[in-house]
C-alpha cells in the first residue's frame, strides 16, 4: 500500500485501464488480494489515498475500493441471486455429462487453447498468476458469454476457483454485469479496438473475431431487479460468556481490541478455500488463505489450531466440547461460507450455542445504500467518507 500510495491520484485516474501484461500491472495497486480479506481494510486504503492526494485528485481509486463493499452490500440485499448462481451452477456442471461438444469447449477455453489468442493468454494468465487485470476480466468475461457461447456460471466458477482475490459479491455480480443481468440489458461488449489500445497493441482481434450485436441474457430472469431484502441483523459477541473464537477469511482484520473482553476457551483458523466451488479450488488460494489466517492469528496474538470447513456439525461438537455457549468471528457476507455456518446454527442453536459476529463500520455505512445501482453509493461516498473519519 505505501509503495503505491504515491500513483493513487491523477497517475491511476489516467492509466488504471492499460493492461500491460503479467508481471507489468504497476499501473493498478493489486491490492485486491488484501483488501478482500481485510489484511488491509478500505478505509486504510482510502486513508492514504486521501493523505497523498487528497479526496478529489483520488476519487477514481476510492471509487474502486468502494465497489467491492457496494457488491457486497447489494448481495447482502438480495442474498436469493447467489442461491440462484449456486443452483444454476450445479445444473451447468450437471449439463457438462451429457454434453460433449460443451465439455471440449469449455476445456479448451480453461486451458487457453481457443486459438483466440487474446482470451488464451488471459486464461493462463489467470491460471498461472492467480490475478488479472480488471479491464482483462471484463473482456474475458465479454467473450466467454457472447463469443463463445459458454455458460456464464461457468466463467464466474472458473474465476472464483483461481482468482486469489474473488469473493463471492465481487465475482457473481461483475460477472452478471458483463451478461447484461446486473443492469438489465446493457451488457459489455469486447471490443477489438479496445483490447488493440489498452494492450498497447499486444493484442489486435480483428472485429469479426468477437460477437457482434450483443443484447445481453435477459431472458434468464424475470423483468426488473431482484427484490431488495432488509439487511439481517447482527448479534454482537458478549463479555463474560464462555467463547470460541473462529477466524476466517472473510474478515483479518481481527485484532487484540476485539477479543480482549471475551472469554476465550478455545480458537481456531476455518480454512474455507474448498468451499467455493464444487470443483478443485487452487492450491494457491488455499496457501494464501492458510497464510493470511496465521498472519491474522499473529496480529490478534491468539492461540489457535487448524480446522476444515468440513461437516457443520463437527463445528458445534468443536464449541460444545470446549465448554463454550457462544462463538465469535467476523461478519460472513452472503456466500459459501455464509450457506455453511447456516447449515451448523441448528446443530448449535441445540447446544444452547449462539453465533456473534464482529461487524465492521465500513459495511454499516455502505450496505444501507445498496438498493440499486452503484451511483446510489457513489452520490453518497462524501457523506461515507465524513462519516468514516476520512475527510
Amino acid at each position: 500500500m505505501a509503495a503505491f500510495q504515491p500513483h493513487m491520484g491523477v497517475d491511476y485516474a489516467t492509466m488504471r485501464n492499460e493492461v500491460r501484461g503479467p508481471g507489468r500491472h504497476d499501473a493498478v495497486s493489486r491490492l485486491s488480494p488484501y483488501l478482500r480479506r481485510r489484511l488491509v481494510t478500505e478505509p486504510e486504503v482510502i486513508g492514504a489515498a486521501i493523505a497523498a492526494h487528497g479526496a478529489e485528485p483520488s476519487a477514481k481509486f476510492i471509487q474502486e475500493v468502494l465497489w467491492r463493499g457496494y457488491f457486497k452490500g447489494w448481495l447482502e440485499r438480495r442474498p436469493q441471486v447467489w442461491t440462484a448462481y449456486a443452483t444454476g451452477l450445479k445444473a451447468d456442471l450437471a449439463a457438462l455429462s451429457d454434453d460433449p461438444n460443451l465439455t471440449a469447449r469449455l476445456a479448451a477455453a480453461e486451458t487457453g487453447e481457443t486459438g483466440l489468442a487474446c482470451f488464451d493468454a488471459w486464461a493462463q494468465e489467470l491460471t498461472c498468476t492467480g490475478y488479472l487485470h480488471n479491464h482483462a476480466r471484463m473482456w474475458f468475461a465479454s467473450i466467454w458469454i457472447f463469443t463463445l457461447g459458454l455458460p456464464w456460471r461457468l466463467g464466474a466458477d472458473f474465476f472464483y476457483r483461481h482468482l486469489l482475490d474473488g469473493d463471492p459479491a465481487s465475482n457473481t455480480c461483475s460477472w452478471r454485469w458483463v451478461a447484461g443481468l446486473h443492469t438489465r440489458g446493457k451488457p459489455y461488449e469486447a471490443r477489438a479496438w479496445n483490447i488493440a489500445q489498452f494492450t498497447g497493441g499486444r493484442f489486435a482481434p480483428l472485429e469479426e473475431d468477437l460477437a457482434q450485436d450483443i443484447t445481453g441474457l435477459m431472458d434468464e430472469e424475470p423483468e426488473g431487479l431482484p427484490e431488495v431484502q432488509p439487511l439481517r441483523p447482527v448479534t454482537a459477541p458478549k463479555t463474560g460468556v464462555p467463547t470460541a473464537v473462529l477466524l476466517t477469511e472473510e474478515d483479518c482484520s481481527v485484532g487484540p481490541a476485539d477479543l480482549a473482553a471475551l472469554d476465550i476457551r478455545v480458537a481456531a483458523r476455518l480454512r474455507s478455500s474448498a468451499l467455493r466451488s464444487p470443483r478443485p479450488v487452487s492450491a494457491a488460494i488455499s496457501a494464501f488463505e492458510e497464510g493470511a489466517l496465521a498472519d491474522t492469528a499473529m496480529r490478534a496474538a491468539i492461540d489457535t489450531e487448524k480446522r476444515d470447513a468440513g461437516s457443520p456439525e463437527a463445528l458445534a461438537d468443536w464449541v460444545h466440547a470446549a465448554g463454550a455457549s457462544q462463538i465469535a468471528l467476523p461478519y460472513v457476507t452472503v456466500g459459501p461460507l455464509a450457506d455453511w455456518t447456516a447449515q451448523a446454527r441448528p446443530a448449535l442453536e441445540a447446544r444452547g450455542i449462539t453465533v456473534a459476529e464482529w461487524q465492521r463500520d465500513w459495511d454499516a455505512l455502505v450496505w444501507p445504500y445498496a438498493t440499486a445501482g452503484f451511483f446510489k453509493v457513489k452520490k453518497r461516498l462524501p457523506d461515507i467518507l465524513h462519516a468514516a473519519g476520512l475527510t
